[in-house]
């Protein structure tokens, strides 16, 4: 296991220097995205002004507030919680994500599926679980909310986040084709053969 500290953006070399089980912190920009924002991005082909290349994006829909313009809140809205939620079910787009807009990292709880894990390996990607639960420590981590585009989803908007000392993050799945989640499954599958077993119970 390696610790990693990056100051994003990230290149793709970057990215494949990292193994399953390794520990990640972030510096300076986050991107928060969600399920209307993405279905918006590639369903109905909505295109975004902000720049994702080389950057991770949280599965969030942050709990905002709209406050006056300052330095300390240069769009009008101030943090208030700022969780993730689970990743499954936006499993189809993390290819276009990559693909289209150069997205390198993905970060969320439960994990992603197999073809999300055949995009990290092809394309240089990797998926950095974070523990559920933890809002109020994420919400630590996050110095500003830059920027907004699609502000009529709110709070499924895409999100522009300047963060310190973001992590650390697990790597679950990298860019070898390795994932976490299939480690512990095959595991489990395992252990519960042999207890059955144990017991005289056909698996």
């Amino acid at each position: 296991m390696a610790e990693h500290e990056f100051h994003m953006p990230v290149t793709e070399d970057d990215v494949r220097k990292l193994k399953a089980g390794d520990h990640v912190v972030l510096q300076d920009m986050l991107f928060g995205i969600r399920d209307a924002t993405l279905i918006h991005m590639f369903d109905k082909a909505r295109e975004t002004r902000l720049d994702l290349n080389g950057h991770a994006v949280i599965h969030t829909a942050p709990n905002v507030k709209k406050v006056p313009v300052s330095n300390s809140c240069p769009v009008g809205y101030d943090s208030v919680c700022i969780g993730t939620t689970t990743s499954a079910r936006m499993e189809r787009f993390t290819r276009p994500l990559m693909e289209q807009n150069g997205v390198r990292m993905i970060i969320g709880k439960g994990g992603l599926g197999d073809d999300s894990l055949q995009a990290f390996e092809e394309l240089g990607g990797v998926y950095l679980a974070i523990i559920g639960g933890t809002a109020a420590m994420e919400t630590t981590w996050i110095e500003r909310i830059l920027d907004v585009d699609m502000d009529d989803l709110n709070p499924e908007s895409l999100w522009q986040f300047e963060i310190k000392d973001f992590g650390p993050l697990l790597v679950a799945m990298d860019a070898h084709g390795n994932s976490l989640y299939d480690t512990v499954r095959g595991d489990a599958e395992g252990k519960r053969a042999q207890a059955l077993a144990a017991m005289g119970v056909d698996s």
